[in-house]
């Protein structure tokens, strides 16, 4: 019962932020106006020109893929954390995040490429790293050996991600100092995560993807708590442990990779969402964390979009450095928590 009714806040204060995000900021528009924009589009009209631009193609589009991006980035980071039992286990950490950006990278410095193309790269990355990571990690074997085993492949996926995160990293310092300045600062604003490219081109696009993904989360729930008693345990409750943590694995690394395929690698959201989630619940929610990942981000951006440029003189931040700020002090933090409670017991 908490946690439902947690989770109808949290879909509630999400409701109340993606509107204060598309009606207030440096462009405040009425909610009588909102409606009008939105009742003229749908038909063709144009009642108020300058509004109706900035509301359908800025502050609206950017709305709904900084939801999409952040229901993405959240509920891949409860899938790995809840399925590893362990809170380092994001997509940020283990790898996934880095492979899409030095395939990126790869596209727009090597190949020339921007946009869709970019996306691909980016998407076909962040694939071949989990794909990498989950044969380090012998995920495949799938041994019962209870606790220690699923313990065994949390360990070894969670080195093997940061090991292949730093060599990914390593890629894309190369290539940057192989980049003229233009390139750069094009490569820059990709890594930082931003939502100004935001369009309802990339937001079909993500759709389509989450479509498919949601679902399959869902669906995957069940036999991830039984995953969360040990592998012996799940395995006498019927669960087949090898082709649930694989499809796992497939869907959160998905989610994952559509969403920085689409905005880039917008740090710490699915690192931050799923203990939050699970402080606010008190249970390991996917739709908890799922909402309260899209919170960040749309947040995260409000700041940086609206009120970062009266603090830093007009210069408005990517999305991305925002939770980077805030994930970074959380990591350590959560590192740090485990060795306060042992000195003070």
């Amino acid at each position: 019962m908490k946690t439902r009714a947690s989770v109808a806040v949290l879909a509630g204060l999400l409701l109340v932020l993606f509107a204060v995000y598309v009606l207030l900021g440096s462009y405040t528009v009425t909610i009588p106006d909102f409606v009008k924009i939105v009742a003229a589009r749908l038909t063709g009209g144009d009642p108020i020109p300058g509004a109706s631009f900035i509301v359908m193609e800025n502050k609206l589009p950017r709305a709904v893929l900084g939801t999409m991006v952040g229901l993405a980035f959240g509920l891949s980071g409860a899938l790995f954390q809840t399925m590893l039992r362990n809170p380092l286990a994001s997509p940020d950490v283990i790898g996934i995040s880095s492979g899409a950006s030095a395939a990126a990278v790869v596209a727009i410095v090597i190949f020339g490429l921007s946009g869709a193309g970019v996306a691909l790269f980016a998407l076909l990355g962040a694939l071949a790293v989990a794909v990498l990571i989950y044969s380090i990690a012998g995920g495949k074997r799938g041994k019962r050996s209870g606790s220690s085993s699923a313990s065994g492949v949390s360990t070894k996926f969670i080195l093997g991600g940061v090991g292949v995160a730093a060599a990914m990293q390593a890629v894309v310092n190369f290539l940057m100092t192989r980049a003229d300045v233009r390139t750069a600062s094009e490569v820059l604003i990709w890594l930082n995560g931003s939502l100004n490219s935001s369009s309802w081109e990339r937001i079909s696009i993500l759709g389509i993807a989450l479509i498919i993904l949601l679902p399959a989360a869902a669906i995957l729930a069940k036999p991830l708590r039984m995953l969360e008693l040990g592998d012996d345990a799940a395995a006498a409750l019927g669960v087949r442990v090898p082709a649930s943590r694989f499809a796992v694995v497939i869907t959160a690394v998905g989610l994952a990779a559509v969403a920085t395929a689409a905005t880039g690698p917008v740090s710490f959201v699915a690192f931050l969402a799923g203990p939050i989630a699970r402080r606010i619940t008190g249970s390991n929610s996917l739709a908890a964390a799922a909402l309260t990942g899209a919170l960040l981000v749309l947040a995260a951006d409000f700041f940086a979009y609206n009120i970062a440029p009266l603090l830093l003189h007009g210069t408005a931040l990517p999305v991305g450095v925002v939770t980077g700020a805030l994930g970074a002090p959380f990591l350590l933090w959560l590192l740090a928590a485990p060795q306060l409670k042992r000195k003070d017991a």
